[in-house]
């Protein structure tokens, strides 16, 4: 796995497609790594005339983790965030978006089409908004604005997502844990087998487990607070893509995203929840490529 050194840590990613095609940058989820973009949707996406490029945020998979500074208090945190008071952390949701145009550096990507699911929605829309001039369109995936005001999650998905990790010497105790945080949070219309599931969840575990780090992404995300003025800034192509069916960041979290993002696309698809089932790979590689193509169509601003 190829690593580069960016923003002052070091960045896991690999790639799909042709070098000199336009790229797409995947951002992924909270305490997600790279490989839950799956690789026939990378390979379909790639097949549909893009480099493709996946990598994991600070904190998770095999980039830099922040061993030094510890776990921290997320119930405090949501505390201080439910209260309208600042809330400290290691890092922000701006450091995770300098860390993505940090490897688009890097690597010589001077554009990309800048695609987040979930949190990394939350990263992609900082992207598109501060770095307007290295962002070709935007694709903002079961993600939300920020807005304190709009509905929580079902409580037994944010119970799911807060429950405590198992130990790392129980693989099996954490392959069952992420098993169950799947099945309660994913898509209802398009049910993942067992067998697949496991293997997801295999594979997640035997290449990084690292709880810790899921503690202080979350932190970042409650300390970034509301993104709303910011969206309002984004001229680039918006799509806004989300579930009927999510339990975990609401429908109306994307409804509302779109709402402020001028001239931005929304798609809602019944049946999705929050995750990237294999049954919604050729919805999302369609619904995703189309828009790319479509901004790359238009006049690009001056370098």
């Amino acid at each position: 796995m190829p690593t580069v050194a960016a923003n002052g840590i070091e960045i896991a990613y690999d790639e799909f497609g042709d070098a000199k095609a336009p790229v797409i940058l995947l951002i992924m989820g909270l305490g997600t790594q790279m490989i839950a973009w799956p690789v026939p949707f990378c390979e379909a996406l790639a097949a549909r005339g893009f480099r493709v490029v996946r990598f994991d945020n600070r904190d998770i998979g095999l980039s830099t983790k922040f061993d030094s500074v510890g776990p921290v208090d997320v119930v405090a945190g949501f505390t201080r965030a439910l209260a309208g008071e600042p809330v400290e952390a290691p890092y922000n949701l701006n450091d995770m978006a300098a860390d993505a145009v940090g490897l688009m550096d890097k690597l010589g990507i001077a554009r990309a089409h800048i695609v987040g699911a979930s949190m990394g929605g939350m990263i992609a829309q900082v992207v598109a908004a501060k770095y307007p001039n290295r962002t070709r369109s935007l694709v903002s995936i079961m993600s939300s604005s920020g807005d304190p005001n709009l509905p929580p999650g079902k409580p037994e998905a944010i119970a799911a997502l807060l429950a405590p990790r198992p130990d790392a010497a129980d693989r099996e105790a954490v392959i069952t844990h992420g098993m169950k945080v799947y099945r309660v949070i994913g898509s209802p219309g398009f049910p993942t087998s067992d067998a697949e599931l496991r293997v997801k969840i295999e594979q997640s575990t035997d290449r990084s487990y690292y709880p810790v780090g899921v503690g202080r992404q979350l932190m970042a995300v409650l300390a970034s607070g509301s993104r709303v003025d910011m969206l309002k800034t984004i001229a680039t192509p918006t799509l806004v893509l989300h579930g009927a069916d999510d339990p975990l960041v609401p429908v109306e979290a994307g409804k509302d995203t779109a709402k402020h993002v001028p001239g931005s696309k929304l798609t809602i698809v019944p049946g999705m929840g929050h995750d990237l089932a294999p049954g919604l790979v050729p919805i999302l590689v369609g619904a995703i490529a189309d828009h790319c193509h479509a901004a790359d169509r238009q006049p690009q601003p001056a370098e």
